[in-house]
């Protein structure tokens, strides 16, 4: 006899919190092993070793590019960094204290609009469009900042690295080794990171068939968020607002009083360190040393034992971000435009993958509100 009666009730995973929504051969985030692979390697044999046109490559391809793969890529990177005038009269024509992700958002849907493959979602067009968005993206980012302070818009130099070429066009000259080297650790580490919130963007985007310009500035929108992208900022207001050294203890001490966050603390993901940060840490302190004003990642470094001593938490990808990336000279209210030059790479790879195999994304939802309600005709509604 077949039962009768009501289905269960469906479980609902807020934030989809633990739900495995789909497969991925990109990266993988081990929450339980505290390891970030790209590929098949683990990040710890990248970091410091590969630079980012092979780890952007890699992602894209699936393998590590050879030399003459990896000097084919860069070249492609390099010819296509020079922004359309079009693209650089808008930006000149946006407010220019306007946030910086929102112009970035405005300048990558700009970009398609003058992109002749836009609407060809081929393989081989999209791949275009992604080698463009990578190569332009910290061009735009370079161009926001130097606008924002009135100084004339510099030429790309095709030679130089991804990563030493945006210090050059933000500061007007040529990058020490140490710099550049650290931003293109800093790009590689931030590359890719599973079904984060704006790769899932990107990927639910994809999934309704729309084109690859919609995927990258939805993916922008979503990394805006202070709970995704803009936390590095947060993290760099926070370490201004402590000051100094001294102040560490009774920061911390208000912030819990206060029921506050520490920025650039905990993962949803992670149950123990970030492998990323150990990475960014070692990077921001040698680039304290470098310049001798350690005092920004001396306040890190006690704050992150402080925060440990009160609450046991773990630092995140994005607390010694913001000591690294100030240490490069690069403004505070730039960093999660930063973090976008990096993650332009895995976004692409995602959604080439989503591509390959399509499912439209359609979660259920569970509904709460009321139900066999009558209406009620407009002269007779009282309230």
């Amino acid at each position: 006899m077949t039962p009768t009666g009501p289905a269960p009730a469906p479980i609902v995973h807020k934030g989809l919190e633990g739900v495995v929504a789909g497969d991925t051969a990109i990266s993988d985030v081990d929450g339980q092993q505290c390891q970030l692979i790209y590929r098949g390697y683990p990040l710890d044999e990248l970091a410091g070793k590969a630079s980012y046109e092979e780890v952007s490559y890699l992602l894209l391809n699936g393998t590590l590019p050879t030399r003459s793969q990896l000097r084919d890529w860069a070249t492609q990177l390099g010819a296509a960094r020079t922004l359309e005038p079009e693209i650089v009269s808008l930006l000149k024509a946006l407010p220019p204290h306007a946030n910086p992700m929102a112009v970035l958002r405005t300048a990558l849907s700009a970009l398609g609009l003058y992109d002749p493959d836009a609407e060809d979602d081929s393989l081989a067009a999209t791949r275009r469009k992604a080698v463009r968005a990578i190569a332009k993206t910290p061009t735009i980012v370079a161009a926001i900042g130097r606008l924002r302070k009135g100084m004339t818009l510099l030429d790309p130099d095709p030679a130089r690295s991804l990563a030493a070429n945006f210090l050059y066009l933000l500061h007007g000259k040529a990058p020490s080794e140490p710099h550049a080297r650290a931003l293109d650790t800093y790009f590689v580490l931030l590359a890719d990171h599973g079904f984060n919130a704006s790769t899932f963007t990107a990927r639910t985007v994809t999934g309704t068939q729309s084109d690859y310009y919609s995927a990258v500035v939805a993916a922008i929108g979503s990394l805006k968020g202070p709970l995704h992208g803009a936390a590095n900022r947060k993290a760099m207001e926070m370490l201004e607002e402590i000051g100094s050294d001294d102040r560490v203890e009774s920061y911390v001490q208000k912030t819990l009083a206060d029921h506050k966050r520490f920025m650039g603390f905990g993962h949803r993901v992670y149950k123990g360190a970030d492998p990323r940060a150990k990475h960014l840490k070692a990077i921001a302190k040698a680039l304290g040393e470098g310049t001798k004003e350690l005092k920004w990642f001396t306040i890190s470094e006690h704050l992150q034992e402080a925060v440990w001593k009160a609450k046991q938490l773990y630092i995140n990808v994005d607390f010694y971000s913001a000591s690294l990336l100030h240490y490069l000279g690069i403004p505070t209210e730039l960093f999660t435009t930063m973090f976008a030059c990096a993650r332009m790479a895995g976004w692409s790879a995602h959604i080439f993958e989503q591509t390959a195999e399509n499912r439209l994304i359609r979660p259920l939802a569970r509904y709460v509100g009321p139900r066999d309600l009558k209406f009620v005709p407009l002269d007779q509604r009282t309230t």
